[in-house]
């Protein structure tokens, strides 16, 4: 790489560091159920990850095997992939949501040697794709599974010698991705691209071993594996972990955190939360009293537990620009994301005084960007992967000549070099007047309805466009009361007329059906870090569109409903 840093630079040396200079301090913070909290200082968590390195290269592995982790976050998460790389392998991460069939692919497809079983709530769902031979280790938190377990393997095995190091250029992990279409490739990581993206992560946003950061979506997924795991052995900052949906809120005071990253549809969440407690109008109202101002500001995000965040960010999908003003409207400044697997996230921020509503942002140091003649974002990063594993045609195929990532974005970049996304360059769909239109910027619009959790806009080869929602989760019981059915059909028929006002003709909705069914990760409609799979909701919902299309109706109820 042309930005290389020094060996004593690389991420592992300085999470040695952190556990010389700061032996005592803690680190990771773990919920075990109940009132059981564990807290894990620097000098523990080495150890323990020194004596797994141990155990594993006592199995005879050959130099550079891959090992498996399936697992939700938690603190031997972090410790395994420290053991891993001490012991010399590659460490692949499966998401704790997949299918037999997909773990079957990713554990053969990787020829992982061993897999490390933690935190799942469908073990059941998944053993059948892991090999009956292939070895195992459990840590305390996992479903109750016949094989050595992670306290009995450090307890009697010996740390192993000195500090064993990495090379740069040695490949740390490998990231299967979330797939939204197709199978899952396997995005490959070396020890200098993901340092380099730790070291322009800390420049960019002045982050110190101070913060402190509540783990909880996917570590199998590049955002939080870089922001997270990868950026606490960076900088030495603190991390907790969630226990689990019920108790979020409870682990999201107990961390307070100082950076907070999420995806769109839990910023929504919460705000859906706080409209619950203090009607719209009323907060509007609240706000615009210099003297109360401050109070309910203070108030709302202490209770959501984000009244020390001096960073609060989202990524992985559009969020909408109302929602970046209402948390605005609040005194957090919520900044936007953008980057990719392929190049370890380290792409573009948005950076605080200089946002842009409705653009993820400029580049990372070391980073450029530029949009193709057929308006394709394409970013050169210090962090892009070395290829796709065991597919180096599609490798290729994935850069420029002269090294930059072909993103699958379309996009454009204003006078200040900020990005704006304004599609997938294979989303475009034709109606059959022939005109083309791109759904995700429509689909940022009706994701601000509080009605709405999700939705996805389609209508390949139709007259016009139209649009299937998602309700809200917390309104889905509501809808029994026929003044609530009522009240919603006509909050939809109003977002409806609202959107087309805002889009170009050719881009209006003829209208807005309503989703027969509950979108989920395990219905394959959402991918592990909450995006819509759109060819997957397609072929769900295709086979009513005829009947849709027939109805007249603006607003189309479910049979079900």
């Amino acid at each position: 790489m042309s930005n290389a840093i020094a060996d004593v630079d690389l991420i592992l040396q300085r999470a040695y560091r952190w556990a010389r200079e700061t032996p005592d301090r803690t680190y990771l913070t773990q919920p075990f159920g109940g009132d059981r909290v564990e807290e894990y200082s620097w000098s523990t968590v080495i150890d323990q990850a020194r004596r797994m390195a141990r155990h594993l290269q006592s199995l005879g592995l050959p130099t550079g095997s891959n090992i498996a982790i399936l697992s939700k976050n938690c603190a031997h998460f972090v410790m395994t992939d420290l053991a891993i790389w001490m012991a010399g392998f590659t460490s692949v991460a499966l998401y704790p949501t997949l299918n037999a069939e997909t773990v079957a692919y990713i554990l053969e497809h990787s020829e992982s040697k061993l897999l490390f079983v933690g935190k799942l709530d469908t073990w059941d769902q998944m053993r059948p794709g892991v090999p009956a031979d292939m070895p195992r280790i459990r840590y305390e938190l996992s479903p109750p599974e016949d094989c050595d377990a992670w306290d009995d393997i450090v307890g009697r095995t010996e740390p192993i010698d000195g500090h064993p190091t990495r090379d740069g250029e040695d490949l740390a992990l490998i990231i299967y991705t979330s797939g939204s279409t197709g199978r899952p490739k396997g995005v490959m990581h070396n020890f200098e691209g993901m340092s380099i993206a730790c070291r322009g992560l800390q420049r960019a946003l002045n982050t110190t071993r101070d913060e402190r950061i509540l783990s909880y979506l996917p570590m199998a997924h590049a955002m939080e594996r870089w922001l997270v795991e990868c950026g606490s052995l960076w900088t030495g900052c603190y991390i907790f972990f969630a226990e689990s949906l019920d108790t979020f809120a409870h682990d999201l005071r107990r961390a307070h955190p100082t950076l907070f990253i999420s995806v769109p549809r839990l910023w929504m969440k919460f705000q859906l939360a706080v409209n619950k407690k203090m009607p719209p109008k009323k907060l509007n109202r609240l706000l615009k009293i210099p003297i109360v101002r401050g109070i309910v500001r203070k108030k709302i995000l202490t209770t959501l537990g984000l009244d020390a965040a001096r960073f609060a960010g989202s990524g992985s999908a559009p969020i909408p620009a109302e929602l970046i003003d209402w948390y605005r409207a609040l005194g957090l400044e919520l900044l936007e994301g953008y980057g990719m697997s392929e190049n370890f996230c380290y792409s573009h921020v948005s950076m605080p005084g200089r946002t842009r509503v409705g653009y993820v942002g400029e580049p990372y140091p070391e980073v450029e960007c530029r949009i193709s003649d057929a308006g394709e974002i394409l970013v050169k990063s210090p962090a892009s992967m070395l290829g796709y594993y065991k597919q180096p045609e599609l490798s290729a195929e994935s850069f420029t000549e002269d090294g930059f990532l072909k993103t699958g974005d379309r996009g454009e970049i204003d006078s200040q070099g900020r990005l704006r996304i304004t599609g997938r360059v294979k989303e475009l769909f034709k109606t059959s007047k022939g005109k083309y239109i791109a759904p995700a910027p429509i689909e940022n619009l009706l994701n601000t309805n509080d009605n709405v959790e999700l939705s996805v806009v389609t209508g390949s080869g139709r007259p016009a466009a139209h649009a299937v929602v998602l309700l809200a989760e917390d309104l889905v019981p509501q809808l029994s009361d026929t003044s609530v059915r009522a009240q919603v059909e006509k909050d939809l028929s109003a977002l409806l007329q609202s959107v087309n006002k805002r889009v170009d003709h050719h881009e209006h909705l003829q209208f807005i059906a309503i989703a027969p069914d509950r979108w989920s990760v395990e219905s394959g409609h959402l991918t592990p870090t909450m995006k819509i799979r759109r060819s997957a909701l397609e072929d769900t919902h295709g086979p009513l569109a005829d009947d849709w299309y027939s109805s007249g109706k603006k607003v189309i109820w479910p049979a079900n409903a």
